[in-house]
């Protein structure tokens, strides 16, 4: 919404000296010669100059006038009003282990891997859309962990960036040479593992020493803990001390999931694989915590389980008017000189008149 002001509204005060000004110079007798009869003067054809001479008080005076506007430094600005909250901070910590290459989540009518689910969801929760409102006001952080955990993002207002570096998460793959051989095996047998533990105590780290009124961390994972040398438990001990929740999802359950494979005859194909799912875990450390345990095994459930986070950690909001002005004197003052000058050099020259 576009307003317009002005920031020195007294200057259209010194309108009323120079309407004084005016109003006596029209009581003033105007010089004048004694001729026997103008009659002979009446019949004279009028010129163009005196037709444009009579425009000059006319344009003296706008050009006065928008002097004065000028002085009273007119603004325009944009006003906004929004909504904001005190804001939380937020640090996600999502699984990329092998396991998350499952595909059994619909998105827009096609199956895709756990990982895109997750991704897909949380973009939504971050920036919102039909069913959630975003965490415009929020500190969010990323940390992506499989046998490593890797601070992606730190707690940040820019979820642009944000949402930039979580498209970028992949699922470890293998690299093959020229002939087919994966060179890349023991790294990724390695970062196909999951730990869960180095995640959530990466996920502390970034958060305790924020001044925050409320720190959560949300935790999606479809595995156990199998790598890393801190536990879960002591992961979950640190996050109480410093007063973090962690919200945990457990994405899938224990069971048979399709996997992308390849057949002998070099062919992609689905391969059902057993997936087990420590639930146990996962529930020990929203316990400990106060925070809350969800079970996700399809994108709509996912997507119910982000808006139960996104209702319970809501923080009082407060109205809040913005307005940012520019100064836009320029022209009138410009454009008020300009007539003002113009009147008197064509009264001193070409419109000139005697008396």
């Amino acid at each position: 919404m576009n307003v317009f002001r002005f920031g020195s509204p007294w200057a259209w005060l010194l309108l009323i000296p120079f309407a004084a000004v005016v109003v006596v110079q029209r009581r003033r007798e105007q010089p004048a010669a004694l001729y026997s009869s103008v009659q002979l003067l009446k019949s004279l054809p009028v010129t163009y100059a005196q037709r444009v001479r009579r425009l000059l008080p006319a344009v003296k005076l706008a050009g006065l006038i928008l002097v004065i506007g000028a002085l009273a430094r007119p603004q325009l600005g944009r006003e906004e009003f929004r909504i904001r909250t005190e804001g939380i901070a937020v640090q996600m910590c999502i699984d990329r282990s092998g396991s998350m290459q499952a595909l059994d989540f619909p998105v827009d009518g096609r199956q895709v891997d756990r990982l895109t689910a997750v991704k897909s969801v949380l973009q939504k929760f971050v920036a919102g859309n039909d069913d959630f409102s975003g965490r415009p006001d929020d500190l969010i952080g990323l940390v992506a962990f499989g046998g490593f955990a890797t601070a992606l993002c730190p707690p940040t207002l820019d979820h642009g960036a944000l949402l930039e570096v979580l498209r970028s998460v992949e699922i470890p793959m293998p690299i093959r040479d020229d002939k087919g051989r994966v060179i890349n095996e023991r790294l990724l047998q390695e970062e196909q593992a999951t730990a869960i533990g180095d995640a959530l105590a990466l996920a502390v780290d970034r958060l305790k020493d924020l001044d925050s009124e409320s720190k959560v961390i949300v935790l999606l994972s479809d595995g156990e803990n199998t790598a890393g040398v801190i536990s879960p438990e002591d992961a979950a001990e640190a996050a109480a001390q410093f007063g973090i929740k962690i919200y945990a999802i457990g994405v899938g359950t224990t069971g048979m999931a399709p996997y992308p494979g390849v057949d002998i005859f070099g062919r992609s194909v689905l391969q059902p694989q057993r997936v087990r799912l420590d639930e146990a875990t996962l529930k020990m450390l929203a316990e400990r915590t106060g925070g809350q345990y969800f079970n996700a095994q399809d994108t709509e459930t996912l997507e119910y389980v982000y808006a139960e986070i996104d209702q319970l950690e809501k923080t009082e909001v407060e109205g809040r008017l913005y307005t940012e002005y520019r100064e836009v004197f320029g022209f009138p003052m410009v454009s008020g000189v300009l007539c003002v000058l113009a009147c008197i050099i064509l009264d001193a020259t070409w419109l000139r008149s005697l008396p």
